[in-house]
């Protein structure tokens, strides 16, 4: 288990002063981050228990925002998390496939890591870039217009 440290408790009080006093549970999405980014990326129940204590907020209410929004991982994830958006733009522009091919290439289902721990394949609402769909994210990397060529290439790139 990871604990809090200092740096990362600084960091977070940092957040807090974008809030009024009353209102410290506004930067538990933003706590949750950070801490997740320490964390290899996932969340332990430790963890948010810290989180919700120092914030002052109910340890179920962290629980709720970290099970609810996809960009939070309650589990250890592969060193590549591939987040595909499969919301109605990207499904209607073939999400499907890249989901199929994905699967089928990495030799894994959603929400699984292949066995060397490099890729995490991930089903995802909506990452905002309609207009190049179909779209995945990796990290902060948003790759657009996903044929399968992009993606033979993308997947070279990480491994």
């Amino acid at each position: 288990m990871t604990i809090l440290t200092t740096p990362i408790y600084a960091q977070i009080d940092q957040m807090l002063t974008k809030y009024p006093a009353d209102q410290r549970q506004s930067a538990v999405m933003s706590a949750l981050m950070l801490v997740q980014k320490h964390n290899n990326g996932w969340l332990t129940t430790e963890l948010m228990d810290q989180v919700a204590d120092y914030i002052r907020m109910p340890k179920i209410a962290v629980y709720e925002v970290a099970s609810f929004y996809s960009l939070f991982e309650l589990k250890p994830i592969g060193k590549h998390k591939i987040c595909v958006c499969t919301n109605i733009s990207c499904m209607l522009r073939g999400s499907d496939e890249v989901v199929n091919y994905l699967k089928q290439k990495l030799q894994i289902n959603l929400g699984e890591t292949t066995a060397d721990g490099k890729f995490t394949l991930k089903s995802v609402e909506c990452l905002a870039a309609c207009g190049g769909a179909p779209m995945l994210q990796i990290g902060d990397t948003y790759h657009e217009n996903l044929t399968t060529a992009k993606l033979d290439s993308i997947l070279a790139g990480l491994r």
